[in-house]
């Protein structure tokens, strides 16, 4: 790794804490040293989409700071790209120790649809850890989609791949800022980002429940013929308690329906208004790319 010119870009999304003095005083001593500080907190994917913007590099790589993407590995990715066989080598975690049991099986089952519903390869344990060529990243700016879901960019634009598997590390200090409401809110993020499956969904439950609908009535009908007098009011009951049970389970069911569709339209209103990804408020790149 001696032989290769680097260039470090850190950036720093809206902390509160020292990150952005820490970054100065490194600036000073290491002129390979960039840092971009947004003027608030704009997000994960805002970040990395920055990122990827500033890089020049032939090769370029995408870590976490929390050391939890182990910077050993990036030797061995070098070498795997060198070969020229692939555009990139990405990482992905082998095992979950230190995570909670739900968050793990909300992961597995997330990753799952994925590949079921869209055309995207992203495999179970990926990371955003990865080292790409100039050609790939190229392709990611080019896609500037406000709503962003980097893993799911990463498979769509192709490009050749080789998967480099690793323990899962601890980060070194602090706690992940990601509640498992945010992370679910990501997950719905990537699916709606790269698949029309939840439209399609709605239109199943749509034909399902109307032709359920017909239930009631028909068990309706069939109360009335064969009750006999003293029973109609017992019968009569059922059947209403039945009627409103099935009312408000589909209501419920055309609800979702609705969110589902709501979500779609959300993300054209997002993309119409073309705001920017994010805005520079202090960085010591004379060039900076502000997209």
């Amino acid at each position: 790794m001696e032989s290769y010119d680097f260039e470090f870009i850190f950036v720093d999304d809206g902390s509160k804490d020292k990150t952005l003095s820490i970054l100065k005083d490194l600036a000073k001593t290491d002129e390979r040293v960039t840092y971009i500080s947004f003027s608030k907190n704009f997000g994960k994917e805002s970040a990395m989409y920055a990122g990827f913007c500033n890089a020049t590099g032939d090769y370029t790589a995408v870590m976490d700071a929390d050391m939890q993407d182990p910077p050993s590995l990036l030797p061995q990715m070098v070498e795997i790209l060198e070969r020229g066989e692939y555009d990139s080598v990405a990482t992905r975690r082998v095992s979950r120790k230190g995570e909670p049991v739900l968050r793990s099986l909300f992961a597995r089952c997330f990753y799952r649809i994925m590949r079921r519903s869209t055309n995207v390869d992203i495999v179970t344990g990926a990371r955003d850890f990865r080292l790409m060529k100039r050609e790939m990243v190229e392709a990611i700016v080019s896609m500037c989609e406000s709503t962003r879901f980097s893993k799911a960019i990463f498979g769509w634009i192709g490009f050749k791949t080789h998967w480099l598997p690793f323990e899962n590390v601890e980060r070194v200090a602090g706690e992940s800022k990601w509640s498992f409401w945010k992370l679910f809110k990501y997950s719905l993020d990537g699916i709606i980002g790269f698949s029309n499956s939840p439209l399609k969904i709605s239109l199943f439950f749509g034909i399902l429940f109307m032709l359920g609908s017909f239930a009631p009535l028909g068990f309706s009908i069939y109360n009335a013929v064969t009750c006999n007098l003293p029973n109609v009011w017992d019968c009569s009951a059922f059947t209403t308690l039945l009627l409103v049970f099935s009312v408000l389970f589909i209501s419920g069911i055309l609800l979702i329906c609705l969110y589902v569709v709501s979500m779609y339209i959300a993300k054209i209103y997002n993309e119409v208004k073309n705001r920017p990804h994010y805005i520079v408020a202090q960085t010591n790149k004379k060039d900076v790319v502000k997209k």
